[in-house]
């Protein structure tokens, strides 16, 4: 799938993103503030940046940020981070085509999106707009799939309701991936723990972010409530259950 082709899929539901979607730790940006040699006049573009939640954290260290999202609804979401962040463009375009100036980014990043990329054409628009020896930075908030009764049975909710979610898990990058994506040029990569602490209103919230589950006109959708109350009930402790990540950052230099 391309990310313009598939930037629809969010539509509706823009508003559990935002509210529920994992947020990213800060030692992301730390590490990336130290290893790709940021300062105050570096500028940043966050591709397919969704509802903000990566953009933001750079917008918070005073960073020129800019955002590209496809989905108009993203957008709009993601551009109101500009009554706080003057620093901040949010801008339309794909991986593909992000409409940027040719060599005027020192970091790109992506956020939780690069499974949706044509990665020929991503790259070749990625090496147009970084400068020389500019940086790629890939983040994503991996959730913890088993290991235990709760994230068992989290995944087979995901594999019982979901749409399509066998055929996007299929899309789903290794590092490998990555790797070649940046190749010739050495990928580095580093991983954080990370973890939301979730009522049930969240749970669901979180569940019907993801593009694959069923919306509310769905003839499934409310028996996927009832089986999430379910999964709440049996799993909670002190009214809240704790969905695990791996939060990995895989970067390197992209020329």
């Amino acid at each position: 799938m391309k990310s313009l082709e598939t930037a629809e899929r969010f539509t509706g539901r823009v508003e559990s993103y935002r509210q529920y979607r994992p947020r990213y730790p800060a030692a992301v940006v730390d590490l990336l503030q130290a290893e790709c040699g940021l300062n105050s006049d570096s500028q940043i573009a966050d591709v397919a940046a969704g509802t903000g939640l990566l953009t933001g954290k750079f917008l918070e260290r005073g960073f020129s940020t800019t955002a590209i999202e496809p989905n108009a609804e993203m957008r709009q979401v993601c551009g109101q981070l500009a009554t706080q962040f003057s620093q901040l463009r949010c801008l339309p375009g794909s991986a593909e085509e992000t409409g940027l100036p040719q060599h005027s980014i020192d970091l790109i990043t992506v956020a939780q999106a690069m499974h949706w990329f044509d990665f020929s054409r991503a790259r070749s628009e990625f090496v147009r707009i970084l400068r020389p020896r500019g940086w790629c930075a890939v983040v994503y908030n991996e959730r913890q799939m088993s290991g235990d009764a709760f994230h068992d049975r989290y995944e087979k909710l995901l594999r019982d309701f979901g749409v399509d979610y066998a055929k996007v898990q299929r899309q789903h990058l290794t590092w490998e991936r990555i790797a070649a994506f940046f190749a010739p040029s050495p990928m580095k990569r580093a991983v954080f723990s990370n973890a939301q602490s979730l009522t049930l209103e969240a749970l669901q919230g979180r569940i019907l972010s993801s593009s694959y589950m069923p919306k509310a006109d769905h003839p499934r959708h409310r028996e996927m409530l009832a089986a999430i109350a379910d999964l709440f009930d049996e799993h909670q402790q002190d009214s809240r259950v704790q969905l695990k990540y791996d939060c990995t950052v895989s970067y390197a230099r992209l020329s």
